[in-house]
């Protein structure tokens, strides 16, 4: 059996493959970049003895996940956990965004991440048994000023992983929304972010942290996964405040602070 993880070159990808080879799993790494997934499979191999296959798909490809699961199919790797992790954000207006980049932003943080899942679960529920984590995010909880499509995406996840948890109660196989807050990455580097206030004024956990809370919370069977005490108290907060003052909020931590130009 094996655990297929998306997005496993970097960040939280990278660490939930170590994780879960440090606990006698066997992977498929999944990304774009072969030379990195390479190493990595290689790292793995030596130190835990766990199989590590690798796949190298673009998931912003509209045809990844089909290809994806053919070749799984084919090589008989029986998949028993999926973790979408693969994801990516953009970090400005709307209006001043790349509709090429907001597109494949959709196709990745949605459209794969649902394809992907529709293809593997009817495995694991004629197995009754399965486990599927899904990376959504705290952003899943509000609107998203200056992230507007990010945020949305993320939303999506949150809901659909919640909807799906309820639907396979009973038949073996859950389904985690994992929703970290900032984390130590190359998210915002990617997305353009680093300079935030969000990023400036708060401590944020490293990827390895998130990976070792996501593990353990899959292993649970819990439905939505919020790492982080602060995390927690602020999503718990959203339900109370007014909507537009959670939006002002988020649209004044989302603005670039120019205080430090150096």
């Amino acid at each position: 059996m094996y655990s297929l993880i998306t997005g496993a070159s970097s960040g939280i990808g990278l660490e939930l493959a170590k994780v879960f080879s440090e606990n006698k799993k066997d992977v498929v790494l999944l990304a774009r970049s072969k030379l990195e997934l390479e190493k990595l499979a290689q790292e793995l191999r030596l130190k835990y003895q766990n199989n590590v296959q690798v796949l190298c798909f673009d998931l912003a490809d509209r045809d990844a996940a089909k290809e994806i699961y053919k070749i799984v199919q084919n090589k008989k790797w029986e998949i028993d956990t999926l973790v979408n992790n693969a994801g990516f954000g953009e970090h400005s207006a709307f209006c001043n965004s790349d509709w090429k980049r907001l597109a494949d932003m959709i196709q990745v943080n949605i459209t794969s991440l649902t394809e992907l899942t529709h293809l593997f679960l009817p495995e694991m529920l004629k197995n009754k048994s399965g486990k599927i984590l899904n990376v959504a995010s705290t952003a899943a909880f509000q609107p998203g000023p200056f992230f507007a499509v990010y945020y949305a995406t993320k939303a999506f996840v949150l809901s659909f992983s919640s909807a799906l948890n309820e639907e396979l109660l009973g038949s073996g196989v859950s389904v985690t929304a994992l929703c970290p807050g900032p984390t130590q990455s190359g998210f915002q580097k990617a997305s353009h972010m680093k300079d935030t206030t969000l990023f400036k004024l708060k401590k944020v956990p490293t990827s390895r942290q998130v990976a070792e809370f996501a593990y353990l919370a899959l292993e649970k069977k819990q439905a939505i996964a919020i790492h982080g005490l602060t995390n927690r108290i602020g999503v718990f907060l959203n339900r109370l405040l007014p909507r537009q003052w959670i939006l002002k909020i988020v649209r004044r931590l989302q603005g670039i602070d120019n205080t430090n130009t150096n």
